[in-house]
């Protein structure tokens, strides 16, 4: 069977049209400031914003019923006169859209960028395995409300900016915030960065390096789709990653040690790591050990007999900084002495 290829969206360009939807969670009155400042902020980066209907409510954890919510992500996809998607934010429950989607439909259209992480990768993911499109893991709309970006979160346009047969290439962060606190002007990178290796040394200066297409998103959330039909890993790895393998790059929140044990306990047995190269983890939030038992432990029980390379403290999900990973892109990791390198290509 020939492998197929990957459908990228056009690049993102100065006057485009970014639509603001909330597929899962809505932004509550006492928040609108901050949606105000991230769109101040995007216009004069010289884009239009699109709001949808139900974007600044938020109720029972989503921003409006189902049917609602479902209808205007779709809308939002198919409108030739939108050329990107992005959530304020995720949220709990945007599994619940996932049947109401016109999925026939957005097979057809042409692909289009759709950003974010946390809730949001539930439909990024569903999205590239079932269309074959690239999204893109990264910042949220809420966090472009910092007029001074540091230099790993503002990389999401130049990513959003790359064209199909080119390439996308990020960095590691010298520091991460180890604590949320909405009201700073900025991310408060407090805290020195370091990527390391499952197994090796913290100290080594051993490199590690290994390619693939990227692939995943928020474990909390993607995990509950498998034994649906929005979840096609099999399929998707024989017909997109044949060749080149896979990376998988998650990430999680409000689970602790035994809760990430089980999810990759899981996502294996199900067959989603069939022809991995390496993994990446995020940095944890809302995290604890079990007792005794640790994050570290968690990724060797369930995953150390692989024998591939596995990565985590990544710039990754719920702690900021992150990168912006493209599902479908074929990656190329490296990491040295801590310091992480990621290269996209998108083929």
């Amino acid at each position: 069977m020939n492998q197929r290829s990957i459908r990228y969206p056009k690049p993102l360009v100065k006057g485009d049209t970014i639509g603001l939807t909330a597929p899962s969670s809505g932004v509550s009155p006492s928040m609108h400031h901050y949606l105000e400042h991230s769109k101040n902020h995007v216009e004069r980066l010289g884009f239009k914003v699109k709001e949808g209907s139900s974007l600044r409510s938020n109720s029972k954890c989503v921003s409006a019923p189902k049917e609602i919510r479902a209808a205007e992500l779709n809308a939002f996809m198919l409108d030739p006169g939108i050329q990107a998607v992005i959530p304020p934010w995720g949220g709990q429950f945007l599994m619940d859209i996932l049947p109401l989607l016109d999925w026939d439909a957005l097979k057809k259209s042409p692909p289009k960028w759709i950003l974010g992480y946390s809730d949001t990768s539930t439909f990024l993911f569903a999205y590239t395995l079932i269309t074959g499109s690239a999204s893109a893991h990264g910042t949220n709309f809420i966090d472009l409300r910092l007029s001074e970006q540091d230099s790993v979160t503002s990389r999401w346009l130049d990513v959003l900016q790359t064209s199909a047969g080119e390439e996308a290439a990020q960095i590691s962060s010298t520091h991460y915030q180890s604590e949320w606190n909405m009201e700073l002007p900025g991310f408060n990178l407090d805290t020195p960065s370091r990527w390391k290796q499952l197994g090796a040394a913290e100290d080594t200066d051993a490199p590690v390096r290994f390619a693939g297409r990227l692939l995943g998103g928020c474990m909390d959330t993607i995990s509950c789709l498998i034994g649906t039909p929005f979840a096609p890993v099999e399929t998707y790895l024989q017909q997109y990653c044949t060749d080149e393998g896979t990376i998988w790059y998650l990430e999680s929140c409000e689970m602790d040690a035994s809760d990430i044990y089980r999810r990759l306990w899981q996502m294996r047995q199900a067959g989603w790591f069939a022809g991995t190269n390496g993994f990446l983890f995020g940095r944890p939030d809302g995290y604890s050990d079990t007792d005794d038992f640790t994050f570290t432990d968690a990724l060797s029980s369930a995953l150390g007999d692989l024998n591939v390379p596995i990565l985590y403290e990544v710039d990754l999900g719920h702690i900021p900084p992150q990168m912006t990973f493209v599902n479908g892109a074929l990656g190329q990791v490296s990491c040295e002495s801590g310091r992480g390198a990621l290269k996209m290509t998108y083929v």
